[in-house]
């Protein structure tokens, strides 16, 4: 009975230190690979990832059913991760052209946030508009395509050959020409000064 003992003593004893063995050879080291960070290549696949959602020499033309083109073009733009629609673009230069009296509209701005789908533009930090004789400029600007329309505000100072005129608001209307010209605050005036 004692050789049968010592027997499975020494066959368990040996079972484990040869699993024991198998482990630390073969597993133990595939281990510590698995728990080391992995190098370079994993870094470089999150840049071109991150990277990729940014497009260069952004250059978009529409027209809508009157026939007035609008050609949006900037240097670089980046594709909004939470809506595709949207791009976010930087050194914005817009060009609306006018087939009723074929005016153009030159645009330009720092930054913009355009939307595909409606054309939907606004245009911020350094916003300048020149229009045939008249220069606006202004901190953001709100143009709609759709509903022919261009809100400037913050900071807006409107330039003709004859007047300076500071504001909070500037409406204008592409179509129509209509121009609303107000403050926020129905206290103040519209500052104008003659240039003659």
């Amino acid at each position: 009975m004692k050789k049968v003992n010592f027997l499975k003593l020494l066959l368990i004893s040996s079972l484990v230190i040869l699993t024991w063995f198998i482990y630390s050879k073969y597993f133990k080291n595939n281990e510590n690979l698995l728990s080391k960070p992995i190098k370079s290549s994993q870094s470089i696949d999150e840049e071109v990832i991150y990277n990729s959602n940014i497009i260069k020499d952004i250059n978009y033309t529409s027209r809508d059913l009157k026939g007035n083109e609008y050609i949006l073009i900037a240097k670089e733009g980046e594709i909004d991760l939470n809506n595709s629609d949207i791009i976010y673009l930087t050194d914005v230069t817009a060009y609306i052209k006018l087939i009723k009296n074929s005016e153009l509209i030159v645009i330009t701005s720092n930054y913009g946030k355009y939307n595909t789908i409606n054309y939907d533009t606004i245009f911020s930090k350094n916003v300048n508009i020149d229009y045939v004789d008249n220069i606006i400029t202004g901190d953001y600007l709100d143009f709609s395509m759709m509903n022919n329309l261009l809100i400037i505000s913050r900071n807006v100072v409107y330039k003709n050959l004859e007047n300076t005129l500071k504001a909070d608001v500037i409406e204008l209307d592409t179509n129509t020409k209509d121009t609303k010209i107000f403050m926020y605050n129905s206290s103040e005036q519209v500052n104008v000064t003659n240039i003659n």
